[in-house]
């Protein structure tokens, strides 16, 4: 627009513009309110596909954690072997003090059991995480290929609108279908 009350504008602004007015038809607002629906929803799957993707990171951290303590325990273990090692040949090789290592060796033994029974525990642990981790890999997958398809379905509407073309209309409408199919897969974790 100028300065001098000239007014020039393309297609789009003509027909967003008879839209707003009324201009349209039910054609235009039944697309108008397809549009609306379709963003509010995809706006949502958008918001559930961020959170699941940071839940999986979260888990997969704790996974990680889990597995550095497990390491931690399977370390300890190892140093308690070799204490037992050791004090099986100092029992060989002191035969005076062979009933203080013996000792040893039995202290080591009984060690070694809770420290593996924690190694084992902590692993567990660990690959739980890990499955909680992949499942919301998954889920945020399924929102995010949702969220796709509602973009789609609202580009096909807009070109359906400029275009006039009804079959345009039938992929606007099947996209969004399609895109609310695959979001309920999200929401039931298929």
């Amino acid at each position: 627009m100028s300065g001098h009350g000239f007014h020039v504008h393309g297609p789009h602004d003509h027909e967003l513009e008879h839209a707003t007015q009324g201009h349209g038809g039910a054609h235009t607002n039944s697309i108008a309110m397809f549009t609306a629906i379709i963003a509010t929803v995809g706006a949502l799957f958008g918001y559930m596909g961020g959170a699941t993707q940071a839940n999986a990171g979260l888990y997969k951290n704790n996974a990680a954690i889990k597995k550095t303590e497990a390491s931690n325990q399977w370390n300890y273990y190892q140093a308690k072997s070799s204490k037992q090692n050791l004090s099986e040949l100092a029992m060989e090789l002191t035969p005076l003090k062979k009933d203080f290592y013996l000792d040893e060796v039995k202290r080591y033994k009984s060690e070694k059991s809770e420290i593996k029974a924690a190694a084992e525990k902590l692993e567990a642990e660990s690959k739980h995480w890990d499955e909680q981790s992949d499942e919301q890999m998954h889920q945020h997958h399924r929102w995010a290929q949702a969220t796709t398809v509602l973009q789609v379905a609202i580009a096909m509407a807009a070109i359906a609108l400029l275009s006039k073309k009804k079959w345009l209309e039938y992929v606007m409408y099947a996209a969004g279908g399609i895109g609310l199919v695959v979001g309920g897969l999200a929401a039931f974790h298929i």
